[in-house]
């Protein structure tokens, strides 16, 4: 009987033991408090919503109505987008002060550029150079054509390319060239002998974000375009005159009477973001249209003095939000004086 007793004894103890082998890398750490429970847990509940910050290096990205300056030559039109504020160099955060800092990656999406706007682009200094100068853009649907004049052997040429565009994977946009037109002119026994191809369209060093493979063109409109830079799968992209529309992932929204609805804003949650002398961690900051305007016209190059005549607000949950108006509205004088405040008959600025 009592050896009986000694091998269940054994056999318990080992059972305990095995137990407790698997429990206990599950426990948390000694040093780990009350406090540090209450923060996980909390953590853990404000995870499981889009709308709560978290403070795990995830910025993500809101924005409706949005119609965001790409430099002085170019601006798009964000009807809705759904993503993430990722930072360009590892270990130092996005900051609204410097564009090249960050990247908006898309994951679902709608965003348009009107044909007139990227057309002026092009044709500015600030575009990448291209042999082909006084470029125009037209086209429906996939279906596109850019004209121009191109000069082969000191002769200007007048061409029209034909082409049809397409996603494709890494978020690049396939253009495949099914046609190069050159428009009659006089000369025409010495066009007999020129042949345009796609080297005397883009350039035989073509400029970077842009890539050639036979009558192919890949790019990628992060090097192409100028800053704040949007990169997502893109699932369909079509030109409806006067715009080219761009869709990334699922569009769950896509009534326009529904959108319609919305307010003008662009929203930042979790991880860290810089603007001025502040860094939010968790960052809780909303930037909202205070015109009332059908679409929030936005600088980012210059939010500051957009909201020098704006004004801003904390939130219960210790975030910000930022009204202000559209680019181009007169500004008032710069910050309060200490002369001002030493007196209060002296007005201060109107907050609204």
């Amino acid at each position: 009987m009592n050896k009986r007793r000694y091998v269940l004894a054994a056999v318990a103890l080992a059972v305990l033991l095995f137990l407790v082998l698997i429990v206990w890398p599950a426990r948390p750490k000694a040093n780990s408090g009350p406090e540090s429970s209450v923060a996980d847990s909390n953590q853990a509940s404000k995870s499981t919503t889009d709308e709560s910050p978290n403070a795990s290096g995830v910025t993500t990205v809101y924005a409706h109505n949005l119609e965001l300056h790409k430099g002085p030559q170019f601006k798009v039109y964000v009807r809705w987008i759904r993503g993430e504020m990722v930072p360009t160099k590892a270990g130092r955060s996005p900051s609204l002060d410097d564009e090249e800092s960050f990247v908006f990656r898309i994951d679902r999406g709608l965003i348009h550029a009107n044909l007139g706007d990227l057309e002026n682009y092009l044709n500015s200094s600030m575009a990448p150079k291209s042999p082909m100068k006084g470029l125009k853009l037209t086209g429906d649907g996939q279906q596109i054509k850019l004209s121009g004049t191109v000069h082969k052997l000191l002769i200007p040429l007048p061409v029209e390319v034909l082409g049809t565009f397409s996603p494709a994977p890494n978020g690049l946009v396939h253009l495949q060239v099914t046609k190069i037109n050159v428009m009659k002119i006089p000369v025409k026994g010495l066009l007999g002998s020129l042949k345009v191809e796609i080297d005397d369209i883009i350039g035989k060093d073509p400029a970077q974000g842009v890539e050639v493979k036979d009558n192919d063109i890949y790019l990628d409109t992060t090097k192409l375009l100028p800053p704040p830079h949007i990169r997502g799968q893109i699932s369909t992209i079509t030109i409806a005159r006067p715009d080219v529309a761009v869709t990334y992932g699922t569009t769950d929204l896509d009534d326009e009477a529904q959108l319609a609805q919305w307010h003008n804003f662009l929203r930042l949650r979790g991880g860290t973001v810089r603007f001025g002398h502040l860094t939010m961690q968790p960052a809780d900051l909303t930037l909202i249209d205070a015109s009332g305007d059908a679409w929030f016209d936005l600088d980012l190059a210059s939010y500051r003095q957009q909201l020098v005549k704006g004004y801003s607000r904390m939130t219960p949950d210790n975030g910000l939000e930022m009204f202000l108006p559209d680019v181009g509205k007169a500004l008032p004088p710069g910050a309060v004086s200490l002369d001002t405040l030493k007196d209060k008959k002296k007005p201060l600025p109107n907050p609204r």
